[in-house]
């Protein structure tokens, strides 16, 4: 079966949508133990005004005081020049940066149109050349909560503009999970027809029940590579009742079970996730630590060994 490699961006995709300040402390033991568990990348923080996203306001403590395993690669989001060189500076293995292919989603989401954000990203990706990897998430890849279906030449159109100017990987993002699985095949072949050579990453969110199904439509016409957030955690403001990303142990579990092989440990990432409730203070959207995997089997209530003996 195929190989999958899985990154996690709980803490910072996940946590930026949290009300309440998670202390520097929690977030460094999450990223420690999430460490150990075979991820290809973590999404640790983002690198942007602390008045936009208060709760990653301790960036640098965090990239600062985290264990570092050999084979993780540590990446995080930067929104602009300044955010590149405060990255840079705190050793980040990989800069992620984010557009939106819809215009609606791109002015409401980062207050600009997309040719102004490209024309940003483009000076960060010419900034940091040959000293770290670029990655470039797409938003609203699969639809827009404002204007709808987003056409697939458009986000080829996007992806080619970005890969033209030498990034490393693209992600494919369906930012508000309007995806469903017919869409993400015809999408996901076209870019791997087009972009040989380019690491590219698929990101679901579970907003309408598909994330998973989407997942398995994408590793069916060679995807190998996707994001996943512990416990479900996160979403999108501009898509109302978004319950948020694909859950990472749901979506390894259901890999795994499959065949398919991720080099994730799994007893290790279900450990976090069913310590994430207390470090967020709610419940969260994942199944599988609730549920347990589908090998862990209950022993058969008394009244069976009472029927069989019945019957005997």
């Amino acid at each position: 079966m195929q190989r999958i490699h899985f990154n996690e961006v709980v803490t910072r995709d996940g946590f930026q949508n949290e009300a309440a300040f998670i202390p520097t402390d929690a977030k460094v033991a999450l990223i420690d133990a999430l460490s150990q568990c075979g991820y290809a990348k973590i999404e640790v923080t983002s690198f942007t005004s602390p008045k936009a996203i208060p709760m990653l306001r301790d960036a640098e403590a965090v990239m600062g005081r985290i264990q570092r395993v050999p084979g993780v690669e540590y990446t995080v989001l930067v929104p602009n020049q300044r955010g590149a060189e405060r990255a840079l500076e705190a050793r980040a293995d990989e800069l992620n940066l984010v557009m939106s292919t819809s215009e609606t989603h791109n002015l409401a989401n980062l207050r600009m149109p997309r040719e102004q954000s490209f024309a940003g990203l483009a000076a960060v990706i010419d900034q940091v050349a040959g000293s770290v990897p670029v990655n470039v998430s797409l938003s609203t890849c699969f639809g827009c909560p404002m204007e709808g279906e987003v056409a697939q030449d458009e986000v080829l159109r996007w992806a080619d503009r970005f890969a033209s100017r030498g990034v490393r990987g693209l992600t494919v993002c369906d930012t508000t999970g309007m995806a469903h699985p017919v869409q993400v095949e015809r999408l996901c072949r076209a870019l791997r027809e087009r972009f040989d050579g380019v690491q590219l990453t698929l990101h679901f969110h579970n907003t309408r029940g598909m994330g998973l199904a989407n997942v398995l439509a994408a590793a069916r016409v060679g995807i190998d590579r996707f994001d996943g957030s512990l416990g479900g955690l996160g979403g999108c403001p501009y898509a109302p009742g978004a319950s948020g990303n694909i859950s990472s142990e749901d979506a390894l579990h259901m890999l795994q079970a499959m065949g398919h092989e991720t080099g994730i440990d799994l007893d290790r990432v279900l450990a976090a996730a069913r310590a994430l409730p207390q470090i967020v203070g709610h419940d969260v959207p994942g199944q599988l630590a609730k549920a347990g995997r589908i090998t862990d089997l209950h022993p058969a209530p008394a009244t069976v060994a009472r029927l069989r003996e019945a019957l005997a």
